[in-house]
């Protein structure tokens, strides 16, 4: 009975996990679309009041109306009036106290880890860690700059070791490039073997010698 009870749960939790966070995340969207409705209300006429409130009850909108404006948003800085405005908002938001130091923080990690251009999370790689002789997945982010790579050899890297089974925390590490071990996984596939807390093996690399 125990067999079948826990074979039912494997079968279960992965769906029943996804299904709450996709209910989260909606629910949240939600909450901010509701936000914008009751600024609506404010500011424009009674009269259109009723067709706000029909919208309100449409379900799943607001993912649809986030969707929209990021490509529209998309489309919009792909012109020069566009890169315009983005420049000049960039500019306000950098010189304002407070606000600058948390803006430019989101924005270089963000442009680090999703610009098409960058080389964040691209490769997966065995180092070790925590100490010689124990071995651990990481991901190389790029090498040093400015200050930090005139006080190191050269040919060092920066990688990204996350911890499991939560692989959003981590630690960052600067290690010679001859210690780093390329793996020939994706980094889909190592999330999934750190995740799994290395239940979930990655299939074997291919025999190049063959």
């Amino acid at each position: 009975m125990k067999k079948y009870i826990l074979t039912g749960l494997l079968v279960w939790l992965p769906l029943v996990i996804t299904i709450w966070v996709l209910k989260s995340v909606i629910g949240t969207l939600d909450d901010v679309f509701a936000w914008f409705m009751v600024v609506a209300r404010t500011v424009l006429p009674v009269s259109i009041h009723p067709v706000l409130a029909d919208l309100q009850r449409v379900p799943g909108l607001s993912v649809i109306i986030l969707v929209t404006a990021l490509w529209l948003t998309g489309v919009a800085v792909t012109n020069m009036v566009g890169q315009w405005l983005l420049n000049r908002s960039n500019w306000v938001f950098s010189n304002i106290p407070i606000v600058k130091s948390i803006y430019n923080s989101v924005k270089q990690v963000s442009d680090t880890l999703f610009s098409s251009s960058g080389q964040a999370f691209r490769e997966a790689v065995l180092v070790q860690y925590p100490r010689n002789g124990a071995w651990t997945i990481a991901f190389v982010t790029g090498k040093p700059d400015g200050e930090v790579a005139q006080k190191l050899p050269p040919d060092m890297v920066t990688v990204y070791v996350p911890t499991t089974p939560n692989p959003t925390s981590g630690f960052m590490l600067i290690v010679p490039r001859a210690e780093v071990h390329p793996l020939h996984m994706s980094v889909d596939e190592a999330l999934k073997y750190i995740i799994s807390m290395g239940v979930v093996s990655p299939p074997a690399a291919p025999n190049t010698h063959s």
